[in-house]
């Protein structure tokens, strides 16, 4: 079985894109993030004509999330239970949840597509919403862990794990992304039994999955790892491999992401 994770940075924009890597790399299991799109206005259609049922996750501004399963899709969850808003007030005047988050049954687990908020700067309120929503996200998954549910959370978790996660740590001195308190937050993930499924790079030492558009960083490999696939232990455990599709990142209108695939035993 093969499961795949990837931040398009538009649906729309990356469609044809999407289809045709849809096609060649043939995944059975697809986590979209910041698809940028409405989910009345998801290409359902065109992913159906590939095989895919589609659930989409999306007020058609930034933010975005969708699930795409050839081996089954129920239990579709928008958001997860306990999920901080930002912004936008509801009816009660309490923040509404953004769209980050959209979870489902595939062939026997639970999958998760994530889209951790940026976290802006780090005097920013949208800093503190980022490490409140992973506290959140930490309970939502303790409770499916409990429950001996096998778990997959995959996605942009705008996090780099470790100093070797980005090109050039001194670089990153004050800003997010690094900071001890988000580390500190995947490490919540982790003690849950939660394995990162760290890729193998297609070039370099570094399985980098993101490179900004600007001053040919890709071409430099100027990259980092915010891009992760968490698993509980029997899904960890039936991985054969795992890599980063840096051929994605190439040629004309890419994602500034690539895609992480991972291939499970059955």
């Amino acid at each position: 079985m093969r499961l795949a994770t990837w931040n398009v940075n538009s649906v729309k924009a990356r469609l044809p894109r999407l289809l045709e890597w849809l096609a060649e790399t043939a995944p059975d299991i697809v986590c979209l993030q910041e698809t940028k799109c409405a989910a009345e206005a998801f290409p359902v259609a065109e992913v159906s004509e590939l095989g895919y049922t589609a659930a989409a996750h999306g007020d058609g501004r930034w933010n975005g999330v969708a699930l795409l399963s050839r081996v089954g899709l129920a239990d579709v969850t928008l958001s997860f239970p306990g999920e901080p808003g930002f912004g936008e007030l509801d009816g009660v005047g309490a923040a509404r949840p953004e769209a980050r988050a959209i979870g489902a049954t595939c062939a026997g687990m639970r999958v998760w597509s994530l889209y951790a908020p940026n976290g802006r700067t780090l005097d920013s309120p949208h800093f503190v919403y980022k490490l409140d929503w992973f506290a959140a996200l930490r309970d939502a998954l303790a409770a499916e862990v409990a429950a001996g549910l096998p778990v997959v959370a995959c996605g942009d978790y705008n996090v780099a794990p470790t100093d070797a996660d980005v090109w050039d740590a001194s670089l990153f001195a004050g800003a997010t992304h690094v900071t001890p308190a988000e580390r500190q937050a995947l490490a919540a993930l982790r003690d849950l039994g939660l394995h990162d499924v760290v890729p193998t790079p297609m070039k370099g030492p570094h399985p980098f999955t993101y490179w900004d558009y600007r001053a040919g960083m890709f071409h430099q490999n100027k990259g980092m790892r915010i891009d992760l696939v968490y698993a509980s232990g029997d899904v960890a455990g039936r991985v054969r491999s795992a890599y980063v599709d840096r051929e994605a990142r190439k040629g004309k209108g890419p994602s500034d992401h690539a895609p992480i695939v991972v291939d499970l035993e059955a």
